[in-house]
């Protein structure tokens, strides 16, 4: 077919499309908004949102009346259902046919497609009508279009659905905002059908303030609370316990005159989550008896409030449970409810069958990190780990709905754990699932491309969110989506106005599709000029140990001195710029000011990706080796550092290939969050270091290490970790090499086929153990490695087994 042709058929579609879409549409450009209620400031509240949020959009601002309109004219209006009486009996009627809602609920009816009536169960309810009906509408300059035949009811599932939004220096965006931002952002939630904001005290495990905040802490913490107030939210705030003492008189009246000033200055404040851990470790007992003074000074200013507790601790053991299943259900005047939160060791149910039953519980899930964490991104690259870390853009929709949905109808609903705007997708999705987790997650990101970025945009941007979630399932080497991927977001950037490409959430995603297109191409050139120096350090006993450790040298240094596609990252680099200032994201620590490990990803966008570091580091030690016998030795064992030798076994834990050998009690689906089976975790361990933030090739006494040390195959707690091997000779002697790294200092056990290997080891003092196995461990061709982590036979107190390579060598 010619050029020409497809050129008109391409035009032809489009006019079709456009037909279309005028049939299903009215337009209400002219169109005025009727408030029942005029006094009710409440429902004033919906109808200024609508108005300002058309007009923001359309540039169209529709009048705002108290009287019922001219018949025949059209109207959008704003009421409660039970207070409709004076309102045309046409109106009542429609909305009357729709199926009854609960709180919070609403009705959308269109009548003759003149006059759009949102009927809210009560004001609440009507404030998401506007926003369902926002949702769903097409504004663009000029324009105001409304879906044709609006017939809807809607009642939330779950009572909670909120968002943590942490006023401090740890986030990755947030200490950056003004008062109107936050207002704006809590607007946004709302029409998403949240109705809880969670802020977080100006003393926690952070620094007080810094360079960016524009406001002390507790001012701040009270504009939030006023702003959720006029919205007609509830406000919670995390206040996690910082004092060094809570048993002599003077610290405990230290904590609580800290807790009265920070009480006093909150408009509203509906809920107090407090956790046991993380940070602010405390025993049961103690955490209990110091809450119930707590809640005396907390009542004083906000009577009604409820305090939650959290069951996390990062080393519990069975009596630290017991005596928390215990204190629960004591149930105190005071207490609300436990908080299911990271690093909570035991499951959502097991804690439900310990508790009593009349116990209420919600979620506290961390949509915002991809490793080190609740949910972990499943079978992750570690390309990707190094380079976008901890807390980069991760739009997750169907991970996160599947979450959502998986652990939801244990709860009352949900309050995500949120460090910025780079969870922004996941933040939108989760509220939409607390609202109905029927609601297809397309649907869900359609609203959010149309309401946030434009009409013309749904179906782009909803699309190229999904694919970039794609862009992180299985190895990057081989991902076929990655590069499609970044043709899709530049597709629309080329026909984006200005307004749309300074827009912050157009700008988040097309930031991930050049970095993970630029990250790949990265890749895929390293990784040849790795094999390449290989080759070339191959013909050492040919052509000398000097001649070819200059050559390697100067083909891995093309990775820096030849950079692949530079015009991505150079484009990288201006979003970021861009997003500072647009959404306050801090994605660099010198420019925009993050805190290392916290966001800044595109610092990282030129780390090596290949095992470049280490050879080179050995290169530089075989050099300064006097003998040539020597030097050829030592390239070869840089050649053959993974070699088990004939008949013997290999296996790097951070390749896919060798999962096959791990045996796992669930399924990622049964258990996205590997309490109970492994997970892929990453850092190597940094001798001393008890936290990794990013992933860097360098470990123990801080040498640089081999890529394959970087990530390992982990579990949680006193789950075993369990590994099998087969076809072994069973006539054969062998012995095991294991490398132990990441970033738990745990001590583990291990038993192959019920037989001891090596009793409890302290992990983070060195990275390679040996081992020889007795005959009768291998007799039978095959064995079944357990390693058991704790301080005893118990498994008590450790945070984890993780084993990052694994030799059986055959002597």
């Amino acid at each position: 077919m010619n050029p020409f042709r497809i050129s008109i058929l391409l035009f032809l579609s489009l006019i079709l499309s456009a037909k279309g879409i005028a049939q299903q549409f009215s337009d209400f450009s002219k169109a005025s908004i009727f408030l029942p209620e005029k006094k009710n400031v409440q429902l004033q509240k919906a109808v200024q949102v609508l108005s300002e949020e058309i007009k923001t959009r359309s540039g169209i601002s529709l009048p705002v009346i108290s009287k019922a309109t001219v018949k025949g004219k059209q109207s959008i209006v704003v009421c409660v259902e039970a207070r409709m009486d004076k309102l045309p009996e046409s109106f009542k009627t429609a909305i009357g046919k729709l199926k009854e809602t609960g709180k919070e609920g609403y009705k959308i009816v269109s009548v003759e497609n003149k006059t759009i009536v949102i009927a809210g169960h009560d004001e609440r309810g009507a404030l998401y009508g506007v926003g369902k009906l926002l949702r769903k509408m097409e504004l663009n300059k000029g324009v105001t279009l409304v879906p044709g035949n609006l017939n809807i009811s809607s009642t939330p599932v779950y009572p909670i659905r909120g968002h943590q939004l942490g006023y401090r220096p740890k986030t990755n965006a947030y200490d950056a905002w003004s008062v109107a931002q936050f207002d704006r952002y809590i607007r946004d939630l709302a029409i998403f059908g949240a109705n809880t904001i969670e802020l977080v005290p100006p003393r926690t495990d952070d620094d007080f303030s810094d360079i960016l905040m524009k406001l002390p802490a507790i001012k701040m913490i009270a504009e939030q609370s006023r702003i959720c107030k006029e919205y007609s939210l509830d406000v919670t705030m995390w206040y996690p316990n910082m004092g060094s003492d809570y048993s002599s008189p003077d610290s405990i009246m230290r904590e609580l005159n800290e807790r009265e000033e920070v009480f006093s200055v909150l408009p509203k404040l509906d809920a107090l989550f407090v956790p046991a851990g993380d940070p602010g470790d405390l025993e049961p007992d103690v955490l209990f008896n110091w809450l119930g003074k707590v809640a005396k000074v907390l009542h004083k200013y906000h009577p009604s409030a409820k305090i939650w507790v959290s069951a996390q601790a990062f080393k519990p053991s069975k009596e630290w449970y017991e005596k928390y299943y215990k204190q629960v259900n004591q149930q105190y005047e005071w207490f609300g409810g436990i908080v299911y939160a990271p690093w909570t060791r035991k499951s959502l149910p097991e804690l439900k069958k310990n508790v009593n039953p009349s116990v209420q519980f919600r979620l506290c899930p961390d949509i915002t990190h991809s490793l080190s964490c609740q949910y972990p991104v499943p079978d992750w690259d570690l390309a990707f780990a190094m380079t976008l870390g901890r807390e980069c853009i991760n739009p997750r929709p169907t991970d996160e709905k599947y979450i959502h949905n998986l652990y939801a109808p244990l709860a009352l609903g949900s309050i995500s754990y949120s460090e910025g705007t780079n969870d922004d997708v996941n933040k939108f999705v989760w509220s939409d699932q607390d609202w109905d987790p029927s609601t297809p997650v397309l649907e869900t990101l359609r609203d959010y491309a149309r309401v946030f970025i434009g009409p013309d945009y749904t179906e782009g941007v909803a699309q190229g969110l999904l694919a970039l979630e794609r862009n992180f399932r299985g190895p990057l080497l081989s991902n076929e989506h990655v590069q499609g991927t970044l043709q899709q977001w530049q597709s629309m950037e080329k026909i984006a106005s200005d307004k749309i490409l300074s827009n912050p959430r157009f700008q988040s995603g097309l930031i991930r599709a050049y970095f993970d297109g630029y990250t790949q191409r990265r890749l895929i050139y390293e990784t040849a000029l790795e094999r390449e120096a290989r080759n070339i350090l191959e013909r050492a006993s040919q052509e000398g140990s000097k001649l070819v450790i200059a050559e390697a040298r100067s083909t891995l240094a093309l990775a820096r001195e030849k950079q692949v596609s530079p015009e991505l990252k150079q484009r990288c680099y201006a979003l970021a710029d861009s997003l500072f200032r647009s959404f306050g994201a801090q994605l660099t620590v010198e420019r925009h000011h993050a805190m290392q490990g916290r966001g800044n990803f595109i610092d990282n966008i030129d780390i090596p990706l290949n095992d470049a570091l280490w050879i080179l580091d050995q290169l530089n030690m075989i050099e300064k080796m006097s003998n040539e016998s020597e030097r050829l030795t030592a390239i070869d064992k840089i050649l053959h550092r993974t070699d088990p030798g004939p008949g013997g076994f290999y296996d790097n834990f951070g390749n896919p290939a060798a999962m096959k050998r791990v045996k796992a009690q669930k399924t990622w689906a049964e258990d996205p969050g590997s309490l109970e089976s492994p997970r892929e975790s990453f850092g190597v361990g940094l001798s001393g270091v008890d936290w990794v933030h990013e992933i860097v090739a360098k470990g123990f006494e801080g040498q640089t290490t081999p890529l394959a040390w970087m990530n390992q195959i982990n579990t949680l707690y006193d789950t075993p970790l369990k590994i099998e091997y087969d076809n072994l000779d069973p006539n054969g002697t062998y012995y095991i090499r294991i490398a132990y790294t990441g970033r738990f200092r745990s001590k583990m056990k291990l038993v192959a086929n019920g037989i001891m290997i090596h009793d409890y080891i302290q992990m983070g003092i060195k990275p390679l153990f040996e081992f020889p196995l007795p005959k009768e461990v291998t007799k039978e061709g095959k064995i079944l490695f357990t390693w058991i982590c704790g301080d005893d036979d118990k498994g008590e107190g450790e945070r984890g087994s993780q084993v990052a390579e694994i030799w059986l060598i055959k002597k």
